[in-house]
């Protein structure tokens, strides 16, 4: 195994078991929604798309902190790195009062919008759930700060524990608030779970042998600086994931179109299909690390970075295309779905081998991409993606479920061509237009 590949999958192993921490607790969370009756869970569903859409937001800190950190670690920097944190904590303070102040003042029309009127059964309940949950992205923001900082430090472990620590404390505390709150005592249960896993979280971050280098020097700039390189390196980043997420709920509404059986089915089968995915953006996130870190050494190795990310991608896209097509129906039977809703899951997961494999390499490459400074073409080439999917899936849904997965590959194949004619357009370029790219983009 080479080099660069046993570094990737070093730093992606945690991170897709934090990621799928996430999953599992939130699945079991509307488990135990559920049991206040259908209201509640469309109230529940509402809240969790809005945080779907906020981390977005918050990854523009984020993401560009672990860029910016990598960097000027692998550049052995530490006023770069002070500068770098400096940056991503001003960044995410300042996106945290406009959503949580905003979002608990308008808390109820916000709901409104969501349900389609205030009339809606579950409005006044969503509002409650906003009125916690919302304010709690104050937490939720800095954690994914603070998650960012670590991973750019080259510590992916440390998230990957403070994920388990939060949501392990949700399930402990979701039955007995729930019990007490209803649907409130949901918000409150994830809310306190992330406001402790935070508090450790900073602790570690306090003896961070990296950041303890970086506060003992000046740094490189000022904060007001260093805020404006971090959104501009983050936000690429950001827009990148809401608009994949804007382009799944706008798939959906398509999906719907074919009748109660199919949306059913296609809700389901797309929570076992994020099990696999999740693997794919895992790799994803550890090659942007490992590639920031080497540009910032001097090292512009994205050909080889490259190649091994796609090379773990395709193995765990294949993985998954064959793990579903030979498990679609058991995968289905486990969520409870009613024989039809089975049958219609269980083609569509059959269906899915190739956008998953497309999908899979696609998402890795891109890692090396963000790391090294192209991250605003990606944006670019995930709108085209998805401006291409959603009139394919409207043309092609006379061919029921199977036409949907058909629209999705294509739309993965048109994003994997041009991926490819940038990664060709880029081979290891020297450093200096490295570094002239990446003054351009961050």
């Amino acid at each position: 195994m080479s080099a660069h590949r046993r570094t990737l999958v070093r730093l992606a192993r945690p991170v897709y078991l934090e990621l799928l921490a996430g999953v599992a607790a939130g699945i079991i969370n509307m488990v135990w929604v559920a049991r206040l009756g259908g209201d509640a869970v469309a109230a529940v569903a509402v809240a969790t798309n809005v945080e779907n859409l906020l981390l977005g937001v918050v990854l523009v800190a984020g993401s560009g902190t672990t860029v910016l950190v990598a960097r000027a670690r692998g550049a052995g920097d530490p006023a770069a790195v002070r500068s770098a944190v400096r940056g991503g904590a001003a960044l995410g303070a300042l996106l945290v009062p406009p959503v949580a102040l905003g979002g608990l003042l308008l808390r109820e029309p916000l709901a409104a919008l969501l349900l389609g009127g205030p009339d809606h059964p579950a409005h006044a309940l969503a509002a409650a759930y906003f009125a916690i949950s919302l304010p709690g992205t104050a937490v939720f923001f800095a954690t994914n700060v603070l998650d960012g900082i670590l991973k750019g430090a080259g510590d992916t472990r440390t998230p990957m524990r403070l994920a388990f620590l939060a949501n392990g404390l949700i399930l402990v505390l979701d039955p007995l608030l729930i019990h007490a709150c209803g649907v409130r005592g949901a918000a409150l249960a994830t809310v306190a779970g992330r406001t402790v896993a935070l508090a450790a979280g900073l602790l570690v971050l306090h003896r961070e042998p990296l950041l303890k280098a970086a506060r003992a020097v000046r740094p490189a700039e000022g904060t007001a600086a260093a805020l404006r390189r971090t959104a501009r390196t983050g936000l690429p980043m950001g827009l990148d994931f809401t608009v994949r997420m804007a382009g799944a709920l706008a798939l959906v509404s398509v999906v719907a179109r074919l009748g109660v059986t199919e949306i059913a089915a296609y809700g389901i089968a797309t929570k076992a299909m994020y099990v696999a995915t999740m693997a794919f953006y895992a790799v994803r996130q550890a090659a942007a690390i490992h590639s920031a870190h080497l540009l910032g050494a001097g090292r512009d190795e994205r050909r080889a970075v490259g190649r091994q990310a796609l090379l773990l991608g395709g193995v765990l896209g294949t993985g998954a295309a064959g793990l579903l097509l030979l498990g679609a129906g058991p995968v289905m039977r486990a969520f409870g779905a009613e024989p039809a809703v089975a049958e219609a899951g269980a083609l569509f997961l059959r269906c899915l081998g190739p956008h998953l494999l497309l999908m899979a390499g696609s998402i890795a490459l891109a890692g090396v991409f963000e790391g090294t400074g192209a991250s605003p073409y990606l944006a670019r080439i995930t709108v085209g993606g998805v401006l291409v999917q959603l009139p394919l899936a409207y043309g092609l849904s006379g061919l029921g479920l199977p036409g949907i997965c058909l629209a999705m590959a294509l739309a993965t194949a048109t994003q994997c061509a041009a991926l490819g004619l940038l990664y060709r357009r880029t081979p290891g370029a020297p450093q200096r237009e490295a570094d002239s790219a990446f003054s351009r983009s961050g």
